[in-house]
């Protein structure tokens, strides 16, 4: 009978320590109830000790960089589009002028370039040959659209500048796309469009990074 209520008594004092340990935090003194993320239910071993068992490892998420093959394809696609009617506009901007479609490229280069435009670079940027860019701004030249000049400290020097009276021409045709752009420009706040034309500034650079074959 005294054995009974020792072992009574020693079970009873187990239960209030294992009472106790449950009670307690990770962190002393916090009200906070431990993280249970990863909490797992003891195992019984085969001496019928209990054990804790492993954590189960969290899933690893997918990472933003994996991208979505049909959302990569959508947005292909509308470049594509995009692209196509830009070239149908400087299609029918070359046919009006008596140009070529090459030409107008050529003429949207001299206009954009930071600084005074050169053969040489035009040659670079759209892969041609001398002969071919000397044809090009020939024609160019006789449209009205540039005019050549030879550098003061270097006769060797050929720089090519837009002519200021072609903007007329240019402006009128290509009002329609400004008019279009300005009205999708306007669905978008003004942050969504820094994003836009961040992308944009990023993408020619990547591909200007890329080198047409000389034709």
């Amino acid at each position: 009978m005294g054995d009974a209520q020792t072992d009574a008594a020693a079970a009873e004092a187990a239960s209030d320590r294992d009472t106790t340990a449950a009670g307690k935090t990770d962190a002393p003194g916090s009200k906070e109830p431990a993280d249970t993320e990863f909490t797992a239910s003891p195992t019984a071993t085969a001496d019928g000790a209990d054990t804790p068992a492993k954590p189960s490892t969290p899933a690893t998420p997918a990472t933003a960089d994996q991208g979505d093959p049909a959302d990569l394809r959508k947005f292909a696609v509308a470049l594509r589009r995009t692209i196509g009617e830009m070239n149908r506009l400087v299609h029918g901007f070359a046919a009006d002028e008596g140009l070529h479609p090459t030409d107008v490229h050529a003429l949207a280069f001299v206009l954009d370039h930071p600084d005074t435009c050169t053969p040489g670079l035009l040659r670079e940027h759209l892969g041609l040959t001398s002969g071919a860019v000397t044809a090009c701004l020939d024609r160019l030249e006789k449209a009205g659209h540039v005019r050549r000049s030879r550098a003061a400290d270097d006769r060797r020097v050929v720089r090519v500048h837009y002519a200021p009276d072609a903007r007329g021409s240019a402006r009128a045709h290509f009002l329609p796309l400004a008019e279009a752009a300005g009205r999708a420009n306007g669905r978008f706040a003004a942050d969504e469009l820094a994003v836009v034309l961040r992308y944009l500034d990023a993408l020619n650079v990547e591909l200007g990074a890329l080198r047409a074959p000389r034709r």
